[in-house]
């Protein structure tokens, strides 16, 4: 299949749930989300310290996404680690995997390394060709109207979670409109984190909840 030389190099998408949704995980998902959410914590979270006879021992984190040394090594050498990103796109996948049981998108619990029906993708970028070395110190701020624009979007997406949590247990589906638009939102966070903070392209992502 020929790749379209116009697609974001960040895509989302997640399976509609075209069976009755688990009206007892749904009315419960804020509890029943804490294990996993936990584990997420432990991973992207920053790292505890304890001493035991004056030696420090750091224990419960890997770091999240790995941001600052790709910088690092883009402005300097012009190179991005090829396990640095596979790390990333791990990370992500998994992340909006919790983020989808959370949003009530989906009621398969999130697996730590299975697909499931949270389908993102991230394109390796060839550096030297795609990425210009001193754009990773200001995408944060060229980025701004982006975190603008996402905060109200964010306020409305916790406005159709909250709607569509009494949806689900009254006549036990998603509104298809509001799945559309929290899938919309995400994808949209993607594509800015895609730019601003995972570092894979230099092309500035549209305003857009669309694919």
């Amino acid at each position: 299949m020929v790749e379209n030389i116009n697609s974001y190099p960040a895509s989302l998408s997640i399976d509609y749930p075209d069976k009755p949704r688990d009206r007892v995980s749904v009315a419960f998902r804020l509890f029943m989300v804490i294990p996993i959410a936990i584990i997420l914590t432990l991973i992207s979270g920053g790292v505890s310290q304890y001493t035991v006879d004056k030696i420090t021992y750091s224990w419960g984190s890997a770091g999240g996404i790995i941001f600052a040394a790709a910088v690092a090594m883009i402005l300097f050498r012009q190179k991005y680690p090829r396990w640095w990103f596979d790390w990333n796109l791990a990370f992500a996948r998994f992340n909006y995997r919790v983020t989808a049981y959370m949003g009530l998108l989906r009621d398969e619990y999130p697996s730590t390394d299975e697909e499931q029906s949270v389908h993102l993708d991230l394109v390796y970028p060839d550096v030297k060709k795609d990425l210009n070395r001193w754009l990773p110190l200001v995408k944060w701020f060229l980025a701004i109207p982006h975190y603008i624009v996402l905060a109200f979007l964010m306020i409305a997406v916790i406005v159709c979670v909250i709607f569509a949590w009494f949806a689900i247990l009254f006549t036990g589906s998603y509104p298809r409109a509001l799945f559309d638009f929290v899938v919309g939102v995400m994808r949209w966070g993607l594509r800015v984190s895609a730019y601003s903070v995972l570092l894979i392209t230099d092309r500035y992502p549209q305003f857009s909840l669309e694919p």
